[in-house]
């Protein structure tokens, strides 16, 4: 007896159990059965038992000791070889670099401290991947000096890498409250985290223009954006080699006193916006006519207050809406909770709140809602009256949806629609900063007690965001991430409201690609192919016998994250 495929032109083969002898010079046949209904690997069976090959059960045969994820630590250290950065790190093979490897990684797959880093690392293959089985938090700390080191050399590579002669350079200043008194970086200062009561660190991230990270400085947590700005221009032009960039940065960062230094520095550019305050000026003195942007949405404008600098007028409506119904409520906050402060007071006849005790309900209430300027009030011993400043509500409406961007540039190097894209890809600087203290990278709690060793959790942060830009952009077909997004940028409105792109919305619509592969995000991405695993298996009549590994067969969404990890292109500027 034997097994017979017997193809079909229309429809599946049929699989046909057969009996054959031979008579004469004829051989003959006869079907017993039709099996074409069996699992594969059950025809597969019984083939071998009709070839009498002995058969035997894979639980006798192999036991399966452990299995540990793979998948994703795979793509990580594909990702990071591809991107050349254990070079970058150090030109040498040592077990210091591959320890600071492991802490990015690690970082990426689920970041927490030195000591449950080298607990978490061994719940994977990522300790056997990178022969750091002995590992303990120490040699952690001791590698993070040892990257402290480094971090100027390193960041002179990065710029060298991503940065060239007249390029774009992204600058913005963020921090992260700090848990203990003892690092001299510690300070109280203007705390982004909402957290009050806690010492801060400032830290500002440099990026290319399209949101590369290249360097990251840290700085006192009393130190205001501003003045951080120095040293970044120092460390642009002798450090990295430059002398002829544009940088970047928000209204904060920029101040006029800031620009007037930058104008020291020939070739040296900026990009920048005008306060509230400097913009009421400009309309003030007639500089900048409201009346023509019931029409237009964009325009440039010159001033002698600004002299050798194009400034570009920008009017959002629907901006201006947003702000105009965020104002009313506020107004009407404030209003509801002052009225109750009024009934209170007046309500208190026998025991009159006194005028420090009414301020200080009123205090509450104006640090709530910050809209108080809108008011005016008269706070005396039992007595609290107000009334809103309709005339001052007015004139800060006007303004609703007008912001001008200022630049050193000239048009023949920057169009006019250009120094408006130019000034919005400080979003791609914001989303680091999203990425770095959101549960990305979790650059916050900061656990470290010294100066050294927080500003090597700094760097490693960055140099960990550094490989999942990259990683975002390899995997992008398969991450709800626009596509399109540089190439639509380059093309629509500056002012506008961004729009996704069709093939965005088709991912959000479809949540599946063209090929019936589902989008994830990159957490769950990441966990997709975590499933992928490394099994350690040994003989089963051996019990001291060597030990044998095995992978996970890779799912159709597994293999297309590993052909776009291999082929995605890296750039480079050499110089």
């Amino acid at each position: 007896m034997y097994v017979d495929i017997v193809p079909n032109r229309n429809s599946r083969p049929a699989i046909l159990l057969r009996e054959g002898w031979r008579e004469g010079k004829r051989v003959r046949k006869r079907t017993i059965a039709n099996i074409s209904s069996w699992p594969r690997d059950q025809v597969e069976r019984l083939r071998l038992v009709l070839k009498n090959v002995p058969l035997v059960h894979p639980d006798e045969l192999f036991v399966i000791e452990r299995s540990l994820p793979h998948g994703h630590v795979e793509t990580i250290l594909k990702t990071i070889r591809r991107l050349k950065l254990p070079a970058l790190i150090h030109p040498r093979p040592s077990r210091q670099r591959d320890l600071v490897l492991a802490m990015i990684i690690q970082r990426l797959l689920q970041p927490a401290s030195k000591l449950a880093t080298t607990r978490l690392w061994h719940t994977t293959t990522l300790a056997s991947e990178l022969s750091l089985e002995e590992a303990d938090e120490d040699d952690l700390y001791g590698a993070m000096d040892w990257l402290l080191q480094r971090q100027g050399r390193i960041e002179k590579k990065l710029a060298k890498r991503h940065l060239a002669e007249g390029d774009h350079v992204l600058y913005d200043v963020s921090s992260s409250f700090y848990e203990g008194h003892t690092c001299s970086l510690m300070q109280f200062g203007y705390s982004r985290d909402g957290k009050r009561g806690r010492p801060i660190v400032v830290y500002g991230v440099m990026a290319d223009a399209a949101g590369c990270p290249v360097a990251v400085q840290a700085y006192p947590g009393n130190t205001g954006d501003p003045a951080t700005v120095p040293d970044q221009v120092e460390r642009i032009r002798r450090r990295f080699g430059l002398k002829r960039v544009v940088l970047v940065g928000d209204r904060g960062l920029l101040t006029q006193t800031q620009i007037k230094s930058l104008k020291r520095y020939p070739g040296l550019g900026w990009i920048s916006a005008l306060r509230h305050e400097a913009i009421r000026q400009l309309v003030e003195e007639e500089t900048v006519q409201l009346s023509i942007f019931d029409e237009r949405h964009l325009a440039e404008i010159r001033s002698e207050a600004y002299p050798g600098e194009r400034l570009v007028v920008c009017h959002n409506p629907m901006l201006a809406e947003y702000r105009r119904n965020k104002r009313q409520d506020l107004l009407a906050g404030t209003e509801e909770a002052l009225a109750k402060i009024a009934r209170e007071v007046a309500r208190r006849t026998k025991t009159p709140l006194l005028a420090p005790q009414i301020a200080e309900k009123v205090g509450r209430v104006k640090n709530r809602y910050k809209v108080a300027k809108h008011f005016e009030m008269v706070i005396e011993d039992g007595r609290f009256e107000y009334v809103r400043r309709e005339e001052v509500i007015e004139r800060e409406a006007q303004l609703d949806g007008f912001y001008i961007i200022r630049t050193s540039e000239p048009e023949e190097r920057l169009a006019t629609d250009d120094v408006v894209r130019s000034y919005k890809n400080l979003t791609n600087v914001e989303r680091a900063f999203r990425s770095l203290k959101t549960v990305d990278l979790q650059i916050r709690p900061i656990r470290h007690r010294t100066e050294e060793r927080v500003r090597a959790h700094l760097f490693l942060c960055l140099l960990s965001y550094y490989v999942e830009w990259h990683l975002r952009r390899a995997l992008a077909p398969l991450l709800f991430d626009d596509e399109d997004l540089d190439a639509h940028r380059a093309k629509r409105d500056p002012v506008r409201p961004a729009q996704p792109s069709a093939s965005a919305k088709r991912k959000k619509s479809k949540r599946t690609t063209e090929d019936g592969l589902p989008i994830h995000s990159f957490a769950t991405l990441m966990a997709e192919l975590g499933t992928r695993a490394r099994h350690q298996c040994r003989v089963a009549s051996d019990p001291e016998g060597s030990k044998l590994h095995r992978l996970t067969e890779a799912t159709p969404l597994q293999q297309r994250a590993m052909e776009l990890v291999k082929t995605f292109p890296v750039t480079t500027k050499s110089r």
